[in-house]
């Protein structure tokens, strides 16, 4: 069974068809969309600050989502997808953003609609990583503008997944 705990009197709201894995942590005030998954071994902690995570989202093996007591939150749009082991701390990652295994994404930090941070990066506070583009490196910068191959790829990962979380839901 998922680890759902409440924090200071709020508990999370997770919509009845989100997948939460039976190890994953999810604490405090956070909000999960509709077939959203939070897969094996995740923490989502809400302790200090708000974390609201949109429908149809994949939140991948591992992965880290916190926030910063005098932050804004953490927000993740809706159709997003978020690689194995990446950390995610006070940021924004809007609505079909894409985050690689790995990668990092700070303290108010910004990953635009449809933007590409590619496995490993560290997109340093702040940063903001515009539409179309491709940001890779430590610290992350720009490479180039996303192409049909790129695309391909981010519209093919969140169907899978919340398929794939369906499955694991009925396990």
């Amino acid at each position: 069974m998922s680890i759902i705990l409440p924090y200071k009197g709020i508990t999370p709201a997770i919509d009845d068809t989100a997948f939460i894995a039976p190890n994953a942590a999810v604490l405090g005030d956070v909000v999960i969309g509709a077939e959203t998954g939070i897969w094996y071994g995740c923490t989502v902690r809400g302790d200090v600050n708000i974390i609201r995570i949109g429908a149809r989202t994949n939140i991948q093996d591992g992965t880290v989502i916190h926030v910063a007591t005098h932050g804004h939150g953490t927000h993740i749009g809706n159709d997003v997808t978020v690689g194995h082991m990446a950390l995610l701390h006070d940021c924004t990652l809007e609505n079909g953003s894409y985050v690689g295994m790995q990668a990092c994404v700070m303290d108010g930090a910004v990953v635009e609609e449809r933007a590409f941070v590619a496995a490993g990066a560290l997109v340093t506070p702040q940063k903001r990583v515009p539409a179309g583009q491709l940001w890779a490196g430590r610290p992350a910068r720009y490479v180039r503008d996303l192409n049909e191959d790129d695309y391909k790829l981010m519209d093919w990962s969140g169907p899978h997944y919340v398929r794939l979380a369906a499955e694991h839901k009925a396990l």
